[in-house]
């Protein structure tokens, strides 16, 4: 099964951006979204950014994943 993660760009170098994913900064590739900027949301899956979400679906599906993680005892996504 694969997974997509909405993630929120921190800084634009290129095709490259910074996102914050749970308080944890990580490079990733955005040439599949060129649209996206700065404070945007993206739907990250394995380094790629593939689609820009708006903030209210993005915080949905992470507050989905944090229960989830919850149900199942493991640790926080934050």
């Amino acid at each position: 099964m694969c997974l997509a993660v909405p993630v929120k760009i921190i800084h634009i170098e290129g095709e490259q951006a910074d996102v914050d994913i749970g308080g944890v900064s990580r490079r990733v590739s955005i040439a599949l979204t060129p649209e996206a900027r700065i404070g945007d949301y993206v739907l990250l899956h394995t380094g790629y950014a593939i689609n820009v979400l708006d903030e209210a679906e993005a915080k949905e599906t992470l507050d989905i994943l944090e229960r989830l993680v919850a149900a199942d005892g493991s640790a926080a996504l934050q």
